[in-house]
């Protein structure tokens, strides 16, 4: 994913980034080393984001940082500041329906050249719709499979394949 980001679409290096829904960092961490002038992490999650200092620290970077806090209460107050925004948001499923949707509309308000994110190819019509909606580009880079592991009591199975569409969203 960053890899693609970074040599097709030269949307990393020496560019601000922001990773909303950073969890233990690993797209932040992987931007830093991919060259990021600076990657700011977003998460609510305070003990993923001990996890991630704690891997900031291993790696011994100097260009990330972390805030924590509710990424859908975001947008106002960093409108534009982020050249690119990197994502794998909850997916907006059972508890956190539309969720996916809030944290698209968060990054696209603090971007200022483009936003990459991961959703469920399922969802893939309902998202083309909206960028129309929201006059924002949209171009599907890949088609991924996902091994979701299971996270909640509702989950029934260890763990579910599921399909995922790496997507680019620029002005």
């Amino acid at each position: 994913m960053l890899y693609t980001i970074h040599n097709t679409y030269d949307d990393i290096e020496n560019k601000v980034v922001a990773d909303l829904g950073c969890g233990c960092g690993v797209l932040s961490i992987g931007a830093a080393m991919l060259g990021a002038g600076l990657c700011v992490g977003f998460d609510i999650d305070e003990d993923a984001l001990e996890i991630f200092n704690r891997n900031v620290e291993e790696f011994e970077l100097t260009n990330v940082d972390m805030i924590q806090c509710d990424v859908r209460s975001l947008s106002n107050r960093m409108s534009k500041l982020f050249d690119t925004v990197i994502m794998n948001p909850p997916f907006g499923t059972k508890n956190n329906k539309g969720t996916d949707m809030a944290f698209l509309k968060t990054a696209l308000e603090m971007a200022r050249t483009a936003v990459y994110s991961l959703h469920k190819s399922s969802t893939r019509e309902h998202i083309q719709k909206k960028a129309a909606e929201w006059k924002i580009k949209i171009e599907i880079i890949a088609e991924l499979r996902y091994d979701l592991p299971a996270l909640y009591n509702f989950h029934k199975k260890k763990s579910v394949d599921i399909e995922v569409d790496l997507i680019r969203f620029s002005f």
